[in-house]
């Protein structure tokens, strides 16, 4: 299989499991501006950690809400970067 027809048959795979890329895309963004815009407007200021954490959930959430939401994967992603953030809190940085 050439590296086209691999790269192919990975995002049809992936269309599959989370829906349409654009789609998923416009979600995820729309996720991420209200919570920042709402938390910005509170003075909220996060540590990188932190964001990328907030982003990457934002992330797993837009797939969760645009394609299958009863992929466990996705779920314990979002679990892990909480978990990722919480241990960062009380000392147990990873």
């Amino acid at each position: 299989m050439s590296d086209d027809n691999q790269l192919d048959a990975i995002l049809e795979q992936r269309g599959d499991r989370y829906g349409m890329f654009k789609d998923h895309a416009k979600l995820t963004q729309e996720l991420k501006r209200v919570f920042f815009n709402h938390a910005s407007k509170h003075g909220k200021i996060f540590t990188p950690s932190q964001q990328e954490a907030i982003e990457m959930i934002m992330h797993k959430l837009g797939r969760i809400g645009n394609g299958d939401p009863n992929y466990a994967d996705s779920w314990i992603d979002i679990a892990g970067y909480a978990q990722l953030v919480a241990d960062e809190l009380v000392g147990k940085t990873k």
